[in-house]
This record gives C-alpha cells, sequence and structure tokens, in this order.
C-alpha cells in the first residue's frame, strides 16, 4: 500500500511540473499606464484588435475604494485566436487574450499574461495544436517583452 502512495505522488508531481506555468510574468521598468501603453501601441502594431482598457484602481476610487495601480488590456486578432478555438472551442472562454500591469506592495510593476502553453494542458490539446500555441505564445512574449522592457 505505501508504495501505490508513494507512486502516485511521483506520478502527481510529475505531472504539476511538466504542465506549463499558467501566467507569465515580467518586471516592468516602466508605470503600470505606460507599461500597458507599450503592450496596447504593439499589440495594434501586430494587428491586434483592442477590446478594452480596464483601471481597476480608477474603478475602485469610484465606489470609494483603493488599490494599487492595475490595468487589464484586452486584445484579440481572429489570426490567432481562430486557429486556437479550431483545436478545441473551450479555448474561446480564455480569448481574447489578456494582459494585466500592476504595481505590488513595494512599488514594482509587474507586467503577466495566461501562458498560451497552459491551454494545452487545461484544454488537452493533442500535437496538431503545437503550433498555433507556440505562435500564441510566441507573440503574447514578445508584447510583454516591449511592453516591460523594450526600447
Amino acid at each position: 500500500m505505501m508504495k501505490k502512495a508513494i507512486l502516485f505522488s511521483l506520478v502527481l508531481m510529475l505531472h504539476s511540473v511538466a504542465q506549463a506555468d499558467e501566467l507569465l510574468m515580467e518586471k516592468s521598468s516602466r508605470s503600470v499606464s505606460e507599461t500597458i501603453d507599450r503592450v496596447e501601441a504593439a499589440a495594434k502594431d501586430q494587428g491586434f484588435v483592442i477590446v478594452a482598457r480596464v483601471d481597476h484602481a480608477a474603478a475602485a476610487a469610484k465606489v470609494g475604494l483603493t488599490l494599487r495601480p492595475t490595468a487589464l488590456l484586452i486584445f484579440g486578432n481572429p489570426k490567432v485566436g481562430t486557429l486556437l478555438m479550431r483545436c478545441d472551442q473551450r479555448v474561446g472562454i480564455d480569448l481574447p487574450l489578456k494582459a494585466l500591469a500592476w504595481q505590488d506592495k513595494d512599488g514594482q510593476v509587474w507586467l503577466g499574461a495566461t501562458n498560451p502553453a497552459a491551454l494545452k494542458s487545461r484544454y488537452e490539446l493533442d500535437a496538431a495544436c503545437d503550433a498555433p500555441v507556440a505562435s500564441a505564445q510566441k507573440v503574447i512574449k514578445e508584447l510583454m517583452d516591449y511592453g516591460a522592457k523594450g526600447s
């Protein structure tokens, strides 16, 4: 019985390690607003449509609450999203793509986005979907690099 428990634990650990990190994160050297501005500009340059921009801190202030600077950008491109949804239409719950910039309690600004590679494990996508997932991941990483670090 003990051997089975150890084997089961080992399998669970290996499965966890094999799964992609759900969230890609990068430190930004800019303010939350500047970081999201840069992601938005780069997304537009790459043919993405900006669906919405949400200033969570401003929304909190409107109801008398405080929140450190936090902003969300929602953007999409049917050329990318459709390929992912053709793999499994449930992926549509994670689309359009999103980028979140926030300032932590120490004043550091971060930029985060869902890792498209996580969609592969979340929806158990087969190998035929590797190319669209890799393409989406490449685009997200480029946008994040530009938003957080690019010159």
